[in-house]
C-alpha cells in the first residue's frame, strides 16, 4: 500500500510540473488517503502484535 501511495505521489509531482493541476490535486489526495490508511493498518498491526497471545518455547 505504501508503494501505491508513493506511485500516486510521483504522478502528482509530474502532473503538477507539467501544469495539470486537477490531476495533480487528485493524485496527491489519493496518495494522502493511502498513506493514512497504511499508517492506521501499521498501528493496528503493531498493537495486535504487542497485545496478542504469547507463545512459550516449543519443546
Amino acid at each position: 500500500m505504501l508503494g501505491w501511495a508513493l506511485a500516486f505521489f510521483i504522478i502528482a509531482l509530474i502532473a503538477g510540473f507539467l501544469g495539470f493541476g486537477g490531476i495533480a490535486g487528485s493524485a496527491a489526495w489519493i496518495a494522502q488517503i493511502l498513506f493514512f490508511i497504511f499508517l492506521a493498518l501499521l498501528a493496528v498491526s503493531l498493537l495486535a502484535r504487542l497485545v496478542g497471545p504469547r507463545s512459550g518455547p516449543r519443546v
